[in-house]
């Protein structure tokens, strides 16, 4: 009875009977039976993964919600079919390795250690899965967990790496740990940019700092475009050239940086330019200036109102210059209210935002007559156009007002000095 219900005995006895001597025909039935133990946990893996291709598949793709497709895109009911061969060696490994037992104690560990290591895979394709479906929320756009995500991952790896530790030496957990702790130092130094890493990637995220598709400037690192990735380690910024820099996560927190999340979130974007005026240009405006703008209701209405705002008995002078007759306004003053009534009924200005045409301090190149303007677009290409228009309008007018903008000496003008020296002499 027994000959026929145990296959070991069974195929040991075949070859005895065939004539092999008993230390061959117990080898022989020993491959046999590990022969069968591979072909059962190929065709288990095989039937594994046939019912999660087919039947679970097919249950995925017909539910309304696209948080099991994003499990099954992560491969993560595919892994777990990787668990069933593991167990058939697992439990047939004691059976067919009977005669073998330092062999026997060999396979178990390869089992135990390969369904730790399919466990950790298909952890961490569970924890992927779930960033996904994170990463669809709304609240995905203002908290960045990706470098949690990786801390959480590293964390299962080490379990993991600790466990197989434990199976191939036979140590406790708790002892190799205690033996880690007096590495702790050197575990630091090797971990020092994970962990600086993790501190920034908190601080960013708790400070609701960075995000993925921030528009940030770092003029120390040439860093100038748009966040692609936020790692554990490293933030990755495709620059406008199409360059892509990576630079540590950590150095967000120690250096200072600039992110355009907010110019972008309001709708509208800032023009801070400056043209150089000539200040041996400016004057008061005369009797050919007022009859020139006298055409335009506009600049004729402001020049009436601003001379009956002056006093001229306040000047304490006797000077019978006819100059005094609009002391209060200059050609530089009359543009400037010129510039702001032109920007004010620009189509693409903002009117709700600063609308100002302010001096800054005088330089060697002349007075800077600086724009200080918001645009109702803030796409790059619209808001380039846009400036590009305005100054183009300022620098063509501003001549009509009897100013000069200040430029550098080119190879022309030096040319013509020469020309009109060699004519004086």
């Amino acid at each position: 009875m027994l000959l026929r219900n145990d296959p070991a005995i069974w195929l040991k006895d075949l070859f005895l009977q065939a004539g092999l001597s008993y230390s061959v025909a117990s080898f022989l039935s020993t491959i046999g039976l590990v022969i069968i133990v591979l072909f059962a946990s190929w065709l288990v893996n095989l039937f594994a993964r046939l019912i999660i291709l087919k039947v679970v598949t097919r249950i995925v793709k017909r539910t309304k919600s696209n948080w099991d497709d994003i499990f099954l895109e992560q491969n993560v009911f595919t892994r777990l079919s990787h668990f069933a061969p593991a167990l058939v060696i697992w439990f047939s490994a004691g059976w067919a390795l009977k005669a073998y037992p330092v062999w026997m104690v060999f396979v178990h560990k390869m089992a135990y250690i390969y369904m730790v290591l399919v466990g950790t895979i298909v952890i961490n394709s569970f924890i992927e899965a779930w960033h996904k479906i994170y990463n669809t929320l709304p609240i995905a756009q203002h908290r960045h967990i990706k470098g949690y995500v990786q801390l959480v991952k590293i964390f299962v790896v080490l379990v993991a790496i600790l466990i197989i530790i434990s199976v191939i030496f036979r140590k406790d957990i708790t002892s190799i740990l205690a033996g880690l702790g007096a590495m702790a130092a050197v575990l630091i130094l090797v971990f020092k940019d994970t962990l600086l890493g993790l501190v920034a990637s908190i601080q960013l995220s708790v400070n609701k700092m960075l995000s993925v598709g921030d528009w940030i400037t770092i003029p120390g690192r040439e860093v100038d475009g748009t966040v692609l990735d936020i790692t554990l380690n490293t933030v990755k910024v495709q620059n406008f050239d199409k360059t892509i820099i990576t630079i540590p996560t950590y150095s967000l927190v120690n250096e200072s940086f600039q992110n355009w999340k907010g110019m972008e979130e309001s709708g509208v974007r800032r023009i801070r330019r400056a043209i150089f005026i000539d200040m041996r240009s400016i004057r008061f405006i005369d009797a050919e200036l007022k009859e020139r703008f006298s055409k335009f209701p506009i600049l004729k209405d402001y020049i009436e109102k601003t001379e009956k705002s002056f006093n001229p008995s306040l000047i304490q002078s006797d000077s019978q210059s006819p100059y005094f007759n609009h002391a209060a306004l200059t050609n530089l003053g009359l543009f400037r209210f010129y510039a702001e009534t032109y920007l004010l009924s620009h189509p693409f200005i903002d009117p709700k935002e600063p609308v100002i045409l302010r001096h800054r301090d005088p330089v060697g190149n002349g007075l800077p007559l600086q724009v200080y303007v918001f645009t109702k677009n803030n796409q790059m290409v619209p808001y380039e156009n846009i400036q590009s228009d305005i100054f183009e309008h300022i620098l063509a007018i501003i001549g009509e007002f009897g100013l000069k903008v200040y430029q550098q000496p080119t190879g022309d003008d030096l040319l013509s000095l020469s020309d009109k020296k060699l004519n004086l002499e």
